[in-house]
């Protein structure tokens, strides 16, 4: 089993930054690719961002030169920095991680942009 733990949401004005993070414990071994989902109020759950463990990248369009994804082998940690924040970015984020091809999820960090 994967644990994941999130943190770095947050309420942030428009155009503002803020970076998440999220840890990874447990059976670690073997994780692949790393990324980050949003589900806004009534919204089905996107994909925002993912990382491969080789450290290829893959975007929605959505924040494609806004958000930079990145992470830490060593530290089993995957970070999310998100500038130049527009309301409708406000969702609660999951982290989620695929391991032997079986997705685990963390329990998701709210992020508000206010206008």
């Amino acid at each position: 089993q994967v644990q994941l733990v999130e943190s770095g949401g947050g309420l942030v004005q428009a155009g503002g930054s803020l970076r998440l993070s999220c840890a990874a414990s447990g059976s670690t071994v073997g994780i692949n690719a790393m990324g980050w989902y949003r589900q806004a109020p009534g919204k089905q759950r996107e994909l925002v961002a993912t990382i491969t463990s080789g450290g290829s990248t893959n975007y929605a369009d959505s924040v494609k030169g806004r958000f930079t994804i990145s992470r830490d082998n060593a530290r089993k940690t995957v970070y999310m920095q998100m500038n130049s924040l527009k309301p409708e970015d406000t969702a609660v984020y999951y982290c989620n991680v695929e391991r032997f091809h079986v997705g685990y999820w963390g329990q998701g960090t709210q992020v508000t942009v206010s206008s």
